[in-house]
């Protein structure tokens, strides 16, 4: 082992402080640190390559196990990332975050060494290595970071029997581009050695404060986990409104964290600052297996919150319902006993943003969807005379439009919504917007007549049409399997099936590519499109945001303009569409499936 001395290297102590924030959160004191160190070496580590690091939608995912077995699997990654980032990376700050879930911690430290044997100069890192994804892409504009490493593995499980993930963030707060990811996976392929330093003791990322290496040429900074994100939440909302709206009588809300990293700020921002009561946000720590739970905010994971807001079961249930993924990006809002589609949600937050947002007083500057999502925001952009951009699944698309002032407000239906505030989508913004829109709408009503979501999003139906949307997803499906239907299915696009029941008739059947309208980069095979006569669409592709096996979702959708039938139960309604979607994929023949894991 070939190894290098760096002499004289000693860790320097921060002056205690109170760090000045109104957050309830991390009001610790910064810890004093005096420990001098003779010597630490940077050591240049022999490896091989490790198979399975190409990266997905969002990030690198893998089963946890795998890494316990083979520890070298996070620094083959890392090291194929900082020698892709090149000599830009030497002397900068990287911000270093993550969702709470297992193997964080360990990881975290493989990161901090790996990071000052490369000469970065600073990292950045959340309070207990936990910072949600919509946060450090915060933190990185405001402290004007190089980028920033998300330990994530989203909305999947966690724990020693789950999965871990790790995500890379740009300068500007964006998902890295498919450019770069690619290069990193290219070096995995061919990786040699990794370059780490040899610490006496694991740096504390328990209290707040510096840690100083080599007279300040490394530094590890602590942070609170949530203060940049707020500071920028607050940027957005009138919280002085907000916080007079919650103060009514006859609202409530609640606020699910399901115990993942966007349950802190959650609870920093809607008790700490906008007053609301201590029980608003339940399971708003975060813990390493999310409480044994599934930290996907959809209608069959966030069961105790749909038990919450449903009249039935509880007569006081809350006028609004929201719940957070594992890394606080995602969202589902709830109204009292009724659910807002992603695509609705996103539809709505773009009508009322000018009105009721103070971000976007200016105006917006355009509106975008992923190709999966419904074409209901699509209505509002042409009502109001916006530009609309379809793109690829991954929210590393959107951030290109942001960059080049062409796009305000975007969401993906896989319960992601943001704005050009950050580069990643934000759960806790979607919240706060839909807050906004209830202050807005009830300004001047009295107590006892509070308009509530599931009138504002009938109202919306009424004025534009409803998108009738559902989602069935195959989880975990065998490779080989998934990608031989897709293969089916791109076949058909010379010569599409004439007959299918319920009279339906296909108008177009393509595969999905999307040309970058500011860097012209080009994304190939990004789903099937089926589009039939009636309005329908069918759509189906491959999730890249899996750790083992492929995730097959199949999207389905039906526009309706008759008043009398919006209000219609969805999955009775689009069962023949359904019927449609299963005879023409063969998605139970290929799979092995007899039915989808999830319907959303």
């Amino acid at each position: 082992m070939f190894t290098e001395k760096i002499m004289s290297i000693g860790w320097v102590s921060a002056i205690p402080a109170i760090l000045p924030h109104s957050l309830r959160a991390d009001r610790s004191r910064r810890c004093l640190r005096s420990r001098v160190v003779s010597r630490l070496d940077v050591q240049v580590v022999p490896t091989v390559p490790i198979a399975g690091q190409k990266t997905g939608t969002s990030g690198l995912r893998k089963q946890t196990s795998v890494l316990v077995e083979e520890p070298k699997f996070v620094c083959n990654w890392i090291q194929s990332l900082f020698d892709c980032l090149g000599d830009e990376l030497r002397g900068k700050t990287l911000i270093l975050g993550g969702d709470g879930r297992y193997y964080n911690k360990i990881a975290a430290q493989t990161v901090i060494r790996m990071a000052a044997a490369n000469a970065v100069a600073r990292v950045i890192v959340g309070k207990d290595c936990v910072m949600s994804t919509p946060a450090v892409s915060a933190c990185i504009i405001q402290r004007k970071a190089f980028g920033g490493i998300i330990m994530t593995a989203s909305h999947n499980p966690g724990g020693i029997n789950g999965d871990w993930g790790v995500k890379y963030n740009t300068k500007s707060g964006s998902p890295a581009t498919e450019v770069l990811l690619d290069r990193v996976y290219e070096r995995t392929l061919n990786i040699d050695q990794y370059r780490t330093l040899d610490l006496p003791s694991d740096v504390d990322t328990s209290s707040l404060g510096e840690t100083s290496f080599d007279g300040g040429n490394f530094v590890v900074e602590v942070i609170s986990s949530t203060d940049d994100h707020a500071n920028v939440l607050r940027g957005c909302f009138d919280f002085n409104k907000l916080k007079s709206f919650i103060a009514r009588e006859d609202f409530s809300l609640c606020y699910d964290g399901m115990n993942a990293a966007g349950g802190l700020c959650a609870d920093a921002v809607l008790v700490g600052e906008l007053g609301a009561a201590q029980a608003t946000v339940i399971n708003s720590l975060p813990l390493e297996d999310f409480g044994g739970g599934h930290p996907d905010p959809n209608l069959t994971y966030a069961k105790e919150l749909l038990e919450i807001m449903d009249p039935s079961q509880n007569p006081s249930a809350p006028d609004l319902g929201a719940a957070s993924d594992g890394d606080g990006d995602r969202n589902m809002i709830l109204g009292k006993g009724f659910f807002v589609t992603p695509s609705d949600s996103l539809a709505v937050i773009a009508d009322y943003a000018e009105r009721a947002i103070p971000f976007f007083k200016d105006g917006v500057r355009g509106l975008a969807r992923s190709m999966p999502t419904s074409g209901a925001v699509d209505r509002v952009a042409a009502a109001r005379g916006l530009n609309l951009y379809e793109t690829p699944t991954g929210w590393k698309y959107f951030g290109n439009l942001m960059d080049a002032g062409m796009l305000s407000i975007c969401g993906e239906e896989s319960f992601g919504i943001g704005s050009n505030h950050i580069r990643e989508k934000d759960g806790l913004w979607a919240v706060l917007a839909w807050l906004s829109i209830l202050a807005y709408r009830n300004e001047g009503t009295p107590t006892g007549e509070l308009v509530g979501v599931e009138q504002i999003v009938r109202e919306h139906w009424a004025k534009y049409g409803r998108n009738l949307y559902l989602r069935y997803d195959y989880e975990n499906v065998e490779s080989e399997g998934a990608e031989s239907m897709m293969d089916y299915l791109t076949s058909l696009e010379e010569n599409p099936p004439t007959e299918l029941p319920g009279g339906f008739v296909i108008k177009s059947l393509d595969e999905f590519s999307y040309v970058d309208p500011v860097d012209k980069s080009k994304a190939e095979k990004q789903g099937i499109r089926v589009l039939f006569e009636n309005g329908s669409r069918l759509v189906v592709r491959l999730s890249g945001t899996g750790s083992a096996g492929a995730t097959i979702r199949i999207y389905l959708e039906y526009y309706e303009t008759d008043q009398d039938r919006q209000s219609v139960e969805t999955t009775s309604a689009m069962q023949p569409l359904v019927d449609v979607a299963l005879l023409l994929t063969k998605v139970g023949e290929f799979s092995g499936r007899d039915g989808p894991t999830v319907i959303t």
